[in-house]
């Protein structure tokens, strides 16, 4: 009798093995599944490209945001160029009174004004006796912003 309950024993270890492994697998593809669905829905949202337009007016350079997520202006740092020539002295977004620039940029630039600028505001700066080179009307004038350390826009205009 012991012999007949030793042989049924033996019979039953794979079939007890097989029901474990396939229940293994099913636990590590519900695993694996939950973390591929976490991992899709904690994809950013492509947001769309950031729009901006230069306009250069005498003294005056003005920017509008026209498409995109807003923009924080206190992480922003703003180049100008005029005929190839970086600006001696550089728009320090957002400022009230800085140097090389006349007192009191205009819209986001402007410390007093909300941070955020979104799309369809304008913000402006002019430019000082005291920065060089001059904007001249046919200067040909690039613009390039930079949100940290990256590349948001490069703007080309020729003053009018």
């Amino acid at each position: 009798m012991s012999r007949q309950f030793q042989h049924a024993t033996r019979g039953s270890t794979p079939l007890v093995g097989s029901v474990l492994f396939v229940g293994l697998l099913v636990v590590l593809a519900g695993v694996v599944g939950v973390a591929a669905l976490d991992a899709a829905a904690s994809q950013p949202t492509p947001l769309r490209p950031t729009v901006l337009s230069v306009d250069v007016a005498d003294e005056t350079v003005a920017l509008t945001h026209e498409e995109g997520a807003p923009l924080d202006v206190r992480s922003l740092r703003i180049r100008i160029t005029v005929d190839g020539d970086e600006l001696a002295f550089q728009p320090p977004v957002p400022f009230f009174s800085a140097r090389g620039f006349q007192p009191g940029p205009t819209g986001p630039f402007n410390i007093a004004a909300d941070a955020r600028w979104t799309v369809g505001e304008t913000a402006s700066v002019e430019l000082a006796g005291t920065n060089r080179p001059a904007i001249s009307p046919g200067a040909r004038v690039v613009v390039s912003v930079y949100d940290g350390e990256t590349l948001v826009a490069v703007l080309r205009t020729v003053a009018s």
